[in-house]
């Protein structure tokens, strides 16, 4: 009879993600001799050989890697099962852990985090902010409950639950003359220095699509991990950047600064709040995207009052 358990389903998904069983055992906070004696017990229950081990680590075997999609799901579900069990009655209370992308949070969690304090004091909230692609890998691994990031979201398992339009502002020194008749285009980005987060982050591919640059190595481009950064080397008149609407009001304070509006159509992004399609916890992010709605749209109103079309 085989017989296993969902801590060897843990620990062989620790170890087919870490392919290390030092890192493994210390993500499942047990020693390394106890993670590998359930291994091994789980390769004898299952009758199989899940593990090759080199000199580096491990590698998984064929049917290893196949072992290992199904246990992510198996536990992924099992999470989703314990969600269901806590659910009840109450909405946004208990445990929530939020992923949320950098070029989102310094400027949406400012407002948010004191409704969510005085709205419903019973939420214990813990964020995770981190670049699109792991989040959304750590949101399947049911590591997150929930994601606020930039949309679309090329993945048939979750649900999405759009927010609002985020437009883009070209960012310019405020030593530099802009005519208030002239809006900005691809055309004019091509031939500046254009100041870019680093590889990874979805506002860069975002710009450069839109600026049709796609040969990137050619470019005269900058790579930063702080939006702040990109803004203080814009402002000493180092380069030009794009900047989200919802940012313009911290970015643009006690910094001299041009913001320049794009001629139509205007790039821009939507954002929204993205969870396993098995997750029994809508309720808890349909209330979530009302308060983030309540958040960051006096943002986006805000900076469209004060940069149209032009405004320094």
């Amino acid at each position: 009879m085989i017989n296993v358990t969902l801590k060897q389903l843990r620990y062989f998904d620790a170890l087919s993600r870490e392919l290390h069983f030092g890192r493994a055992a210390e993500a499942c906070s047990v020693t390394q001799p106890a993670l590998s004696m359930q291994i091994q017990e789980f390769e004898q229950n299952l009758q199989l050989s899940l593990i090759e081990r080199t000199r580096s680590g491990v590698q998984l075997t064929p049917v290893g890697q196949e072992v290992a999609r199904r246990a992510a799901e198996i536990l992924s579900e099992t999470r989703d099962l314990i969600d269901l069990s806590r659910q009840g009655e109450t909405v946004l209370a208990g445990g929530l852990r939020l992923g949320i992308i950098p070029s989102v949070a310094p400027y949406v969690l400012p407002p948010l985090l004191p409704l969510l304090r005085s709205q419903y004091p019973d939420l214990e909230l813990a964020l995770r902010e981190t670049q699109t692609h792991t989040l959304v890998q750590e949101l399947a691994d049911g590591k997150l409950d929930v994601l606020l990031l930039a949309l679309p979201l090329k993945n048939s398992d979750v649900e999405v639950e759009e927010l609002f339009e985020d437009r883009f502002v070209l960012a310019l020194s405020g030593g530099r003359e802009i005519s208030e008749d002239v809006r900005a285009t691809p055309e004019f980005v091509e031939h500046e220095r254009l100041l870019l987060l680093e590889e990874g982050h979805c506002l860069r591919d975002q710009a450069l699509t839109y600026c049709e640059l796609q040969q990137v190595n050619k470019l005269n481009t900058f790579g930063a991990s702080s939006l702040s950064t990109i803004v203080e080397l814009v402002a000493a008149g180092q380069g030009i950047t794009l900047l989200p609407e919802i940012s313009i009001g911290v970015e643009q304070r006690g910094r001299n600064l041009n913001l320049m509006r794009f001629a139509e159509p205007e790039p821009m992004r939507t954002l929204g709040l993205v969870w396993r399609k098995t997750s029994p916890r809508t309720s808890d992010f349909k209330e979530l995207a009302r308060l983030v709605r309540e958040a960051g749209e006096p943002l986006i109103a805000g900076a469209r009052e004060n940069v149209s079309p032009n405004a320094s």
